[in-house]
């Protein structure tokens, strides 16, 4: 009798036992493959790798430029910026095998470099940021040197002196509607110069130089100029024709084959020298060309890095904050940077350009209506 309970409680607590672990048990797990059979997945193009002792290996850095320049002379003036970017980036523990530097055709072209992920940085103005934001973000603004001018009104600007930079920095620019040596650039300003509002009719008869519809300066902001004070719009103009860059816009403006042209507060003191010394003008910049059109401020470039990018992550968007920050305080940074007139970088946000949304917002309806 007690070997017959013993056998018996023997069996209820096998069974008891298999209804704790019973049909609800998942499968059980395949065997994981030994260390010496298990062959390490091959990383995508461009990928990250990380190393033992923390350092992120990079093969490229696909760095884009807008071509507000001469494309050679970005390229040109921009490559100690490889190096810099190196150095900097290894320091934040980004070990970068290339910088690669390139200047799209167009501020578009860059924008949708950024988007498809071609390009993992892309330095382009808040227009273009805002219009491809759906694929990068901004992660940097750049900081300049403030003008010595910096007036509401036109005829301010013209004293026929050079505008100089200020030690105040500044995070937004103007945009001018500047007028070259023409017959009709000369009797817009003359106008402009006596106090007197400018009308319609005049303002169509001339030859306007544009940019991209993407650039702050060169289409967004005076295209609301246009808006605000005659109720019309750059696609408005009866000639309009677009400079792949602005120093080919100030090489037509002396040669008067355009009469005005749109483009950034201190353009002129870039092409200053260059008016002479290449576009063929015996008098200076400041005495030739007159302002007829000032913009509201404008928030200034971006820093911006694709959402699309294989490498790019929070911890990489930090090193390059960090690293692009770092340069701008540098002499040799500072040399590198101011081909787009840049002086530094501080973080920036999204909403920083929400002014800029609405600029857009506004192009758009008159595009529609146009």
């Amino acid at each position: 009798m007690k070997k017959f309970l013993t056998l018996a409680l023997a069996m209820v607590m096998c069974l008891s036992a298999l209804a704790g672990c019973g049909g609800n048990q998942p499968a059980e797990p395949e065997p994981a493959e030994s260390a010496e059979s298990a062959e390490p997945a091959e990383p995508s193009e461009n990928e990250p790798e990380q190393e033992e002792n923390s350092v992120v290996k990079l093969d490229k850095l696909n760095i884009y430029f807008v071509p507000s320049r001469e494309p050679s002379e970005i390229v040109t003036v921009t490559e100690p910026l490889k190096q810099l970017l190196k150095d900097e980036l290894l320091k934040e523990n980004y070990d970068v095998g290339e910088v690669v530097i390139s200047v799209g055709t167009t501020y578009e072209a860059v924008g949708e470099a950024l988007s498809a992920g071609t390009a993992d940085v892309g330095l382009i103005p808040g227009g273009t940021y805002v219009l491809y934001d759906d694929g990068c973000d901004v992660i940097l603004t750049a900081t300049r040197d403030g003008l010595s001018k910096d007036f509401d009104d036109a005829k301010d600007w013209n004293d026929g002196q050079p505008t100089e930079a200020s030690e105040k920095q500044a995070v937004s620019y103007r945009a001018l509607m500047i007028a070259g040596p023409s017959p009709a650039g000369q009797a817009l300003a003359e106008k402009v110069n006596a106090g007197e509002e400018l009308t319609w009719d005049e303002v169509n008869s001339a030859n306007w130089s544009i940019m991209g519809s993407s650039s702050p300066a060169g289409y967004i902001y005076p295209a609301l100029w246009l808006q605000e004070h005659f109720e019309k719009g750059i696609t408005d103009l009866n000639s309009a024709v677009q400079s792949d860059s602005y120093a080919s816009a100030f090489a037509r403006l002396a040669s008067g084959q355009v009469d005005v042209l749109m483009t950034y507060a201190d353009a002129r003191r870039d092409y200053a020298e260059r008016w002479n010394s290449e576009f063929g003008r015996t008098a200076s910049i400041w005495e030739e060309t007159n302002v007829i059109g000032v913009t509201a401020p404008i928030y200034n470039d971006t820093v911006s890095v694709s959402k699309t990018s294989a490498i790019m992550d929070e911890a990489l968007i930090t090193a390059l904050q960090n690293a692009f920050i770092n340069i701008g305080n540098t002499p040799e940074g500072k040399e590198v940077i101011a081909i787009y007139s840049h002086n530094g970088y501080q973080k920036a946000v999204s909403a920083d350009y929400d002014n800029e949304r609405a600029a857009q917002e506004l192009i758009q309806t008159l595009s529609a209506m146009g």
